[in-house]
């Protein structure tokens, strides 16, 4: 088959490779539909996590079970499923309390899972999902590969799931004010989930016009393009005279966290999501003298696909618009050149 393989910075290569099998008994092996390329995919492609050696890269998909093992019950053959960005047991006391993301026999794509068998990179024409059952969410029907709704569908195996946990984490929700940090998939997916939990204020942090009109389009009240010290104030100003009560740090750099911090009110909440890039610390004593609330983290996708499935398919969210790129997987180097250089959104890869 064919598969993504990061060799170093800037180096993006679709290879030939060993077409997936079943390892153990809770495997299945889906072909994939649809994949594509994350904002954290561009750390190693950036330099910024090292890559030691080359790599299958890629943790976002949706496909067909194609085969099955001996003891999955609630998967068969032709079932469209969304697979979230790790695989988890379901079953150990982590993902007992809904925090999936830190399941104690957890496995990436792309790595090894706990019995030493490579899991395969998403972002390629098929891949071994070991704990099938608990961590694929199946979808009733079988959406057209070229139908729109499989982009949407997409998002949840990361974006719209990350961008509803900081909105979750900041307390989003009925009357409350809220800031998102960064325009990229998953402040804008913030922006919709915002909207979604009942959130009368809207503001996006946006210096880009395709961007700002797409959060515009999910909910945004407000668009931004101030930072720093200028943007905070502008925010007070926008909501006359006081911060916003929820903020969604969406980027995970010192300066994100930064104006989100300066952007949240005294008693205020902050959810972050944004992968820490480094130098992104959060400063104690300005919580302690705030009394801001600050919660967050890597998102259980997991956990909360089933609720937000539920949206999609009764076309209340349309997070797919995120989306503004559709590429072959071959094509696969130049996504990741057009996400790097903030041509493309988010590109979809269509195996």
């Amino acid at each position: 088959m064919r598969a993504t393989m990061i060799y170093g910075p800037g180096d993006i290569r679709v290879e030939d490779r060993d077409y997936p099998t079943l390892r153990r008994p809770d495997d299945v092996i889906v072909k994939v539909s649809a994949a594509c390329v994350c904002g954290s995919d561009l750390w190693p492609y950036r330099g910024v996590k090292a890559v030691r050696e080359p790599a299958a890269i890629g943790h976002e998909f949706v496909g067909v079970v194609e085969t099955v093992g001996e003891d999955v019950r609630t998967l068969a053959v032709g079932d469209f499923v969304i697979a979230p960005f790790v695989a988890s047991c379901g079953a150990c006391p982590p993902c007992r309390n809904g925090v999936t993301v830190a399941c104690e026999h957890i496995a990436g794509w792309g790595e090894a899972d706990e019995h030493g068998f490579f899991v395969d990179g998403a972002q390629g024409q098929a891949v071994r999902v070991p704990q099938a059952e608990a961590t694929l969410v199946k979808v009733p029907g079988h959406p057209a590969p070229d139908d729109a709704l499989t982009a949407s569908l997409l998002t949840l195996s990361d974006v719209m799931a990350t961008g509803h946990h900081a909105a979750v984490s900041a307390n989003a929700g009925p009357g409350r004010s809220v800031v998102v940090v960064g325009d990229g998939a998953v402040g804008l997916c913030g922006v919709l989930a915002a909207r979604r939990l009942g959130a009368t204020r809207i503001i996006a942090m946006s210096r880009h016009e395709d961007r700002a009109a797409l959060a515009r389009e999910f909910g945004a009240t407000d668009v931004i393009g101030e930072r720093g010290d200028a943007g905070a104030g502008k925010v007070r100003e926008v909501l006359g005279g006081v911060l916003a009560d929820s903020v969604l740090e969406c980027v995970g750099t010192r300066e994100s966290m930064e104006q989100a911090l300066h952007s949240t009110r005294p008693g205020g909440s902050l959810g972050f999501v944004g992968v820490p890039t480094g130098g992104a610390e959060i400063p104690l004593r300005y919580l302690f003298d705030s009394n801001i609330h600050v919660a967050g983290g890597m998102a259980s996708a997991r956990t909360y696909l089933p609720e937000l499935l539920a949206d999609v398919l009764a076309g209340a969210i349309n997070p797919g618009r995120v989306f503004d790129v559709v590429m072959p997987l071959e094509d696969a180097a130049e996504a990741y050149r057009a996400m790097d250089e903030r041509r493309a959104i988010k590109v979809l890869l269509r195996p």
